[in-house]
């Protein structure tokens, strides 16, 4: 193969390669925006009310917000929460739901994104509330 079609080769994927990455950022920029509203409007009055009904029923846990996130944790065991996050590492930005049970010295911990396919500025208080009623039952089966 021949110099010139190699280096010419290897210049198209640099520049696409480039051209990609510019697309990914603008992307995660627009994500990042669409998330915090969403966190803001939707996600976190909705996880303050579901605290508020564990609470109630003798099951004490709290909503915190770190750092561009937001987490159901439990005040009993440091290593029980549930929280979500923005992930950005694959090709479309999702809202990212993580579960962690304490089991003695091991944790248990479960990913899956918040209704999958789903836009993250359409992602609604369904879509959070049922992501919850499904992760809160085995902290609540004791």
């Amino acid at each position: 193969m021949e110099i010139s079609e190699v280096r010419k080769r290897l210049l198209q994927t640099m520049d696409q390669a480039r051209r990609d990455a510019a697309g990914r950022r603008t992307r995660a920029d627009a994500a990042a925006s669409a998330y915090e509203g969403f966190l803001e409007r939707v996600a976190t009055p909705l996880f303050k009310q579901v605290a508020g009904v564990l609470k109630a029923e003798n099951y004490p846990f709290q909503v915190f917000t770190p750092g561009g996130g937001l987490r159901l944790a439990s005040e009993r065991v440091s290593g029980d929460f549930i929280d979500l996050t923005l992930d950005v590492s694959g090709e479309s930005p999702v809202v990212l739901g993580r579960t962690s049970r304490a089991r003695g010295s091991h944790v248990l911990t479960a990913e899956r994104p918040l209704n999958p396919g789903t836009a993250i500025d359409q992602l609604t208080d369904d879509d959070v509330l049922e992501f919850l009623l499904t992760e809160i039952r085995p902290f609540v089966e004791r």
